[in-house]
This record gives C-alpha cells, structure tokens and sequence, in this order.
C-alpha cells in the first residue's frame, strides 16, 4: 500500500474524528438537545465523511496481489456508503428533497418516509462494516505478502 503523506493522515485521521463528533452531536440533537446541535451534527459529519472518503481513495495499491485489489475496491464501495450516509443525514435535518416527495401526496410522503428518513444510519452501519471487515483483511494478506517475500 502507498503510505501517505503526513498531510494526507493528519486529514484522514480528522475526517474519522469529525465522522463520530458528528453522529454523536446529530443523536444528541435528536434525543434532546437543541436543534442546532443536530444541524451541526449533520454538517460536521458531511465534512468529516469528505474528508475521509477522498484521502482514503487517494490511497493505492500498487502490488499483484488479487485480493488486496478486490478488498481495495470493497473498501471504496464503502467509502460511498460513507457519502451516502452523510447525504441523508443532511437530508434528514434540512429537508432538501421533501418537497419533492410531497408534490405526490400521501403515496409521496409515505415513499419519503420509507427511503430516505433517518436510512443514514443503515447507510453508515453499512460502510462501517465494510470498512472493519476490509481494514483487517488488507492488513493481513499484506502481512501475509511480506512473510512470502521475506522467506523466498
């Protein structure tokens, strides 16, 4: 894997801190805190899943190793799950397609209901699954690969 540079971890590492702040904010704003935590909420996580999901895409394999490449674009479709996830939780607090859903009535509302409210947290379970499973995996089979190499 290409290490990256000290910027490029520092932002990474930020983005994963600004991830958690934000839910933690969003479900303090939910339960019962004030409605500005949970706006806040939304937008720190937007920019923490941003931040996060580009540097973590930057960061390539240059090796022949097949799984290491398949677990890499695993590991990106998660990173999308990341954005989704930040997308309708900002959804869920601004409302920005709702109105589009409610030009349809009760069938309308009902759709927005199912697909888009409060789906951030199956999106965000999602990619953090995806992201446990394929960190720890990559990790091995680099060692793995540097074990291999060591001893031929």
């Amino acid at each position: 894997m290409k290490q990256l540079s000290k910027l490029q971890t520092i932002i990474f590492l930020a983005g994963s801190v600004l991830m958690v702040i934000g839910v933690v904010l969003n479900m303090i704003g939910v339960l019962n805190g004030p409605a500005s935590l949970h706006n806040a909420g939304a937008v720190v996580f937007a920019v923490g899943a941003l931040a996060f999901a580009s540097i973590q895409l930057q960061q390539t394999y240059t090796g022949r190793n097949f799984t290491v490449r398949r677990l890499r674009r695993i590991m990106s479709v998660g990173d999308v799950f990341f954005l989704l996830s930040a997308v309708l939780m900002v959804e869920d607090v601004f409302h920005f397609i709702r109105p589009l859903f409610l030009n349809y009535g009760l069938e309308g509302y009902n759709h927005y209901i199912t697909y888009v409210q409060n789906n951030w947290v199956v999106m965000l379970l999602a990619a953090a699954m995806i992201e446990v499973y394929t960190t720890h995996r990559i990790s091995s089979e680099l060692k793995k690969e540097q074990n291999e190499s060591g001893q031929a």
